[in-house]
């Protein structure tokens, strides 16, 4: 599909983990639902994508957190994660490849970016510049939501620049 057209932006992004439903479809109150281990796994498939790395912008790097802390409530300690969670970051720099500011945390229940700023401070603390701010805007009314509270965040953790795309080279 990258090859049949031209493309200005590539979002790279996982939203299910091999022969399962998106994350946005669990009912993470089940006790059956073992919501850490699926997000051992998340990692690990985001990691095989960023070094894949045929995409621009890693997009909602924390994704099943919208639905689990967001939706459900659940306190999820991202530490047990780090160490996974800085390969990812680690390969996004040496591909040349940006790290999202999602913004569509704060009109939802998660109250927060995707990544949070934790995580984008590690980043730019292991020498992460690139980044790109979205508002995963699927209705014309969330478009640009919270992109100057991203535009914000990301002066504060440090960045000096958000990166657009134009055929699919970082400007």
């Amino acid at each position: 599909l990258l090859e049949m057209m031209k493309y200005d932006f590539v979002i790279g992004s996982v939203h299910n983990l091999p022969n399962t439903q998106d994350f946005s479809r669990f009912d993470y109150s089940d006790e059956n639902v073992d919501y850490m281990k699926m997000l051992g796994e998340y990692f690990e498939h985001v990691l095989d994508l960023a070094k894949w790395a045929k995409f621009d912008s890693l997009g909602h790097l924390t994704y099943p957190v919208r639905y689990i802390s967001g939706d459900y409530g659940k306190k999820i300690d991202m530490s047990v994660f780090s160490e996974i969670i800085d390969e990812i970051l680690l390969t996004l720099i040496k591909e040349k490849k940006a790290l999202e500011i999602n913004t569509s945390g704060y009109r939802q229940k998660l109250k927060d970016t995707m990544p949070d700023e934790n995580i984008l401070r590690r980043y730019r603390e292991l020498g992460g510049k690139l980044i790109t701010i979205g508002s995963d805007a699927h209705y014309a009314e969330h478009l640009g939501a919270g992109i100057d509270r991203g535009y914000e965040l990301a002066l504060k953790c440090g960045f000096e620049n958000v990166a657009v795309y134009q055929d699919r080279m970082p400007t």
